[in-house]
């Protein structure tokens, strides 16, 4: 069909040219008119051309038309053929988490499978040249999955090369005498990893960002102030989202801050990472 229509758009402008051509050389011998001879000849073949540049504006404009009216009604033509009910709420169901991913990506937020999260933020490690600043629950057995020992060795290539890395542990108090606990920030401190802890007993009682309170289990790192890596509160398909969009980035800031000035400096008292105030109160 598309072959069959740039024929005929060919055969159009040759038909135009011999016209203009034979009522030029009927003029010219015919009547013996050379002056409108010539510029029946020159006009027509500016007619020629204007008319053949518009026929291809037309099929573009119309291929174009055709393709983003295919994408848009793609997806309802599909839903339209599926017959069994319990299909067709499925497909409602994916449909639905499709276009929530999508609100994700407009907002300038591409969605990570866990292993492409950790992936992403051990890339962005790498890149990075000034600063981390990282937020995390702090749990027993946290930092010891595989993924997540292979994001920590690109935090530690970052610590090589002069990166400052600041990471403040969201907490409770009954939670930091836990051995696994006590390891994994001893471990860090010693690595020359700013560590931070912030109680949540302590915390505002609301953080207004994306619905965040102190219930919700902060996980997220800004990377030299230009992008941000954040885990997902609710399980799914994704794990956690990456953005480079300033303005989102500028809410994590914001965050970052808020939790930076509730959080604690630590000390090792005993091989035991401890708040560094509460070692200070006890000796004064």
């Amino acid at each position: 069909m598309i072959r069959m229509n740039k024929k005929i758009h060919e055969l159009a402008v040759f038909i135009e040219f011999i016209v203009g051509s034979g009522l030029a050389i009927f003029f010219h011998l015919v009547l013996h008119n050379e002056q409108a001879a010539y510029m029946i000849f020159g006009v027509g073949i500016l007619l020629s051309l204007v008319t053949y540049l518009v026929r291809e504006d037309i099929e573009k404009l119309k291929a174009h038309m055709i393709d983003r009216y295919q994408q848009v009604h793609e997806i309802p033509f599909a839903l339209a053929q599926i017959n069994d009910s319990e299909c067709q709420a499925k497909a409602q169901e994916m449909i639905s988490i499709t276009l929530k991913n999508i609100t994700l990506l407009q907002q300038g937020y591409i969605p990570l499978e866990e292993i492409e999260f950790y992936l992403e933020g051990a890339r962005l490690s790498n890149q990075v040249t000034g600063r981390i600043k990282a937020v995390d629950p702090l749990t027993p057995g946290c930092f010891s999955r595989g993924a997540l020992l292979n994001f920590y060795q690109a935090n530690l290539r970052a610590l090589e090369r002069g990166v400052q890395i600041t990471r403040i542990f969201v907490t409770s108090r009954d939670t930091l005498a836990d051995p696994e606990v006590q390891k994994v920030l001893l471990s860090q401190h010693l690595d020359n990893v700013d560590v931070r802890l912030a109680f949540r007993d302590e915390l505002p009682t609301t953080f207004d960002i994306s619905g965040r309170d102190t219930n919700s289990s902060f996980d997220f790192a800004v990377y030299d102030d230009r992008a941000v890596t954040v885990v997902f509160t609710q399980t799914g398909k994704y794990y956690g989202r990456k953005c480079s969009q300033q303005t989102e980035v500028a809410k994590y800031l914001h965050l970052y801050e808020l939790l930076e000035h509730c959080a604690h400096a630590v000390t090792v008292e005993e091989d035991k990472v401890v708040p560094a105030s509460e070692v200070m109160a006890q000796t004064s």
